[in-house]
């Protein structure tokens, strides 16, 4: 195993509770922790059991993001808001942890303000893992500019910069803090990151989805008969969609030779769902990565992570967003010809049966299928980000 890093290190990993922004870096905590380093991680308890199988410390640190009941505002300057309101009341809990012991380089996720703010504190590295896309050349003009024109964006900005002057940050200008740092790795495929020639890959590296499609591997088998796969789950947020399940049940119960595993997330009763054919099981939740391995089509929220899983999978997708960036990476996959997008107010049973009949038998859509599975997994994952990491440790004093 490759180590660049020639003493142990300590590793701050600070993170939000929302789950599709903590499971895209868990491998790479858990393969750091092998390599001998001290890591130590910085989340709300609510998301503890997630974090402790890597065998990294624990720091709790209570955060005011509404994770819990997914209570996000529609409005995009109100939501931002609540990240900053995060990182306001997090950044003096882990002043009392880390001041007096500072790690020797701070990773973050992009909604961790906090953790910039402490690691230029205390003049020590810092590394963003991008759970999704980064900024390119021509962001500002092509996103921030309309963002800083809605109503309530100059009030936010200017409690975010009086922030700035007031909590030790180096960096006071709020569209560079808020912006990524001088080292950023993007987990996710290069595939899904918009206008990806225009990004500075001097300071971004894609190492693609670290997940350990093998670990696994075991969790979940077809039972015999199944001829074909089909895995429909909308994430860990916006689950609470009876009637969309409904019209899948409808479009895919008893379709000959397809055995469908259905995840409806921890909102919806599996009672609401009425009569289940024997072709259809009916989760909570299923061990996804496990049942991709062995699908053959996947119905996805076109979450982030999701859209990584599926790739890696080499399996073609039907894309029913439901919120944030999901349109956006739904149309990203019918632009690289892998998936349908049909959304939820269009997802009839009427609608989703012809799609994956046409997507799982066009050659095409398997042969591109196939090359941006490759492309994924030759990114190098886990192990690149490790040792990219550990390439910044070794310029520590």
């Amino acid at each position: 195993m490759p180590s660049v890093s020639p003493r142990r290190a300590h590793v701050a990993m600070v993170g939000i509770p929302a789950v599709s922004h903590v499971l895209p870096s868990l491998e790479i905590i858990r393969e750091l922790v092998a390599r001998g380093h001290r890591v130590t991680y910085a989340n709300d308890p609510a998301v503890a059991h997630l974090i402790a199988p890597t065998g990294a410390e624990p720091v709790p640190c209570a955060s005011v993001l509404p994770v819990a009941d997914n209570n996000w505002p529609d409005d995009p300057i109100a939501a931002m808001g609540l990240f900053l309101d995060d990182a306001v009341q997090a950044l003096p809990r882990l002043h009392a942890v880390y001041d007096d012991d500072p790690a020797d380089l701070y990773l973050y996720d992009i909604g961790a303000y906090a953790a910039r703010a402490l690691a230029e504190s205390q003049g020590r590295p810092l590394m963003q893992l991008s759970p999704t896309f980064v900024g390119w050349d021509g962001y500002e003009q092509d996103v921030a500019v309309h963002l800083r024109r809605l109503p309530g964006a100059d009030a936010y900005r200017a409690r975010f910069a009086q922030w700035l002057a007031t909590c030790g940050a180096v960096t006071t200008d709020v569209d560079a803090f808020s912006g990524p740092p001088s080292r950023a790795l993007a987990l996710i495929t290069r595939a899904m990151q918009p206008h990806a020639d225009r990004v500075d890959t001097d300071t971004v590296t894609f190492v693609g989805p670290c997940f350990d499609v093998s670990a696994d591997a075991d969790a979940w088998t077809p039972p015999a008969g199944a001829e074909k796969v089909l895995l429909i789950s909308l994430g860990s947020a916006y689950t609470r969609r009876p009637e969309f399940y409904r019209q899948c049940v409808a479009a895919f119960g008893d379709l000959p030779g397809w055995h469908v595993v259905l995840a409806v997330g921890k909102y919806t009763d599996p009672g609401e769902l009425g009569e289940i054919p024997a072709n259809v099981e009916v989760h909570g939740w299923v061990p996804q990565r496990a049942v991709l391995e062995r699908a053959d089509a996947f119905v996805t929220h076109a979450g982030m992570g999701g859209c990584g899983e599926g790739l890696l999978a080499g399996v073609p997708m039907i894309a029913v967003p439901q919120a944030a960036d999901q349109f956006m990476n739904a149309d990203r996959l019918v632009e690289l010809g892998v998936a349908r997008r049909i959304d939820t107010a269009d997802a009839t049973a009427e609608a989703l049966r012809p799609a994956l009949t046409e997507l799982t038998t066009d050659p095409q859509v398997a042969a591109r299928s196939a090359r941006l599975r490759a492309a994924a997994r030759a990114e190098g994952g886990t192990r690149r980000a490790a040792d990219l990491i550990e390439e910044m440790l070794a310029g520590r004093p």
